[in-house]
């Protein structure tokens, strides 16, 4: 993806970040603390590891709005089920299953019955959140069982002295990378992404990649939300409602994957977490209001996805399957 010249909006956004890193450090004393550092990435390592699922599935040619929900609701029904006296191993296994399902849902919905990617996953988002609250448990807030210390670690614990938070970024994000480069289905992944039709003429199993797609994102969201359980010691569910699926979407958007499909990869959304938590520690350390931080994003959301759209103009095909 190229904006100008020789730079691609990669490296654009990389030297942005770098930027602001400079800024903040001139007017905010401290910033560049290595403490400061290490908190920043820690702070955006959860949105880090849901804007990787969210960037498989965009780099797909599609969008998955359910992300967030499904991994608020499936992590909080593996505690409720801990707390209740199951085994945590057997817990979260449940609570994998029951994500995978949803994932599995939504890529039928999309490949099979051919709902358009946004209607579908934004209705399964809704439904899933419902269903939670009304059978799975009934508290906004679902506590981590005092006994779970393995679990526990996930989210306050260090290896290397690095927080755990960033080393399972690194992980998700190293294993998302292998999987784009070197598998047969993750080049099936870009393709079908890149252009279904050609996919599909070439005998690539379109149908079985988009399923696949949704279900990896699913459990990809669901290491997320244990990540985010295990720091805070708890799932709260109102997250379902929050701003934090668009903020997903700006880094996947700002980091330089094209909503138009097979573009992009791992590294860009590395680098449009870094712009993002810079921005956002930032502007929590000069103590700008949650309500203009929320207007700040969205205004860089929206001019990404123009630029997005000027620089990967959607096609007939893309119309058609109705993904943004």
């Amino acid at each position: 993806m190229r904006v100008f010249g020789r730079l691609s909006q990669e490296q654009i956004v990389f030297g942005l970040a770098v930027l602001l890193c400079l800024g903040f450090a001139l007017a905010l004393p401290g910033f560049l603390t290595a403490q400061n550092i290490l908190n920043l990435v820690r702070s955006v390592s959860i949105l880090g590891i849901l804007g990787v699922a969210m960037g498989l599935v965009v780099i797909g040619r599609g969008i998955d709005l359910s992300l967030v929900a499904l991994m608020a609701i499936s992590v909080a029904w593996t505690l409720q089920l801990a707390t209740n006296g199951m085994p945590m191993g057997l817990a979260l296994a449940l609570g994998l299953a029951f994500s995978l399902a949803v994932g599995l849902l939504n890529g039928f919905l999309v490949a099979y019955v051919e709902i358009p990617a946004i209607f579908a996953t934004l209705a399964m988002g809704i439904a899933v959140y419902g269903f939670g609250r009304y059978v799975m448990f009934s508290l906004d807030v679902v506590y981590l069982p005092q006994d779970a210390e393995a679990f526990r670690w996930l989210g306050q614990g260090r290896l290397l002295g690095v927080p755990t938070p960033i080393c399972m970024f690194a992980l998700v994000s190293f294993l998302a990378f292998l999987f784009l480069r070197y598998t047969h289905q993750g080049r099936y992944l870009r393709t079908v992404g890149d252009n279904l039709a050609a996919a599909r003429i070439s005998g690539v199993p379109a149908r079985p990649v988009i399923l696949m797609q949704y279900m990896i994102a699913a459990t990809i969201g669901f290491v997320g939300g244990c990540v985010t359980a295990a720091s805070v010691a708890s799932m709260n569910t109102r997250v379902a409602n929050s701003t934090m699926i668009y903020d997903v979407i700006l880094v996947v958007v700002l980091g330089g994957i094209g909503l138009s499909g097979g573009k992009g990869g791992i590294r860009n959304v590395i680098v449009g977490t870094l712009l993002i938590g810079v921005l956002l520690n930032g502007m929590t350390i000069m103590d700008i209001q949650y309500t203009v931080q929320n207007v700040i994003k969205g205004v860089i959301l929206l001019t990404a996805i123009v630029i997005d759209t000027m620089l990967n103009p959607r096609d007939e095909q893309t119309a058609q399957q109705g993904d943004i």
